[in-house]
């Protein structure tokens, strides 16, 4: 039986492959991920290219959009294996920073 691609992508949101959008878009999420201990700048291309932002309380931000669930198993797999503590993990929007403060994370 085969499948076409709207039963793949109906399949892969049921199964919670893809992350959905409450609008019910595909468009990738953005998440901000907070860990213990400041990260050199050249992690930031291990870490998929996330903005990387050494925060003055001893933390290290990575801020970036994730496509899907996989996606982000694979950060927070990541995180595990370089042997930091993550603090958390929060879905943001874009509305919660600034523009001009975003291109200074960059």
């Amino acid at each position: 039986m085969e499948h076409g691609p709207q039963e793949h992508d109906d399949a892969a949101r049921r199964s919670g492959l893809v992350l959905t959008m409450p609008n019910g878009t595909d468009t990738p999420l953005r998440y901000e991920l907070r860990v213990d201990g400041h990260l050199d700048q050249h992690w930031s291309t291990w870490f998929g290219g996330l903005a990387l932002t050494r925060e003055d309380d001893g933390t290290t931000t990575l801020r970036g959009a994730v496509t899907d669930q996989a996606e982000l198993h694979g950060l927070l797999t990541k995180v595990r294996d370089l042997g930091v503590t993550l603090i958390s993990l929060t879905s943001i929007d874009d509305g919660d920073v600034p523009d001009s403060q975003e291109q200074q994370r960059r």
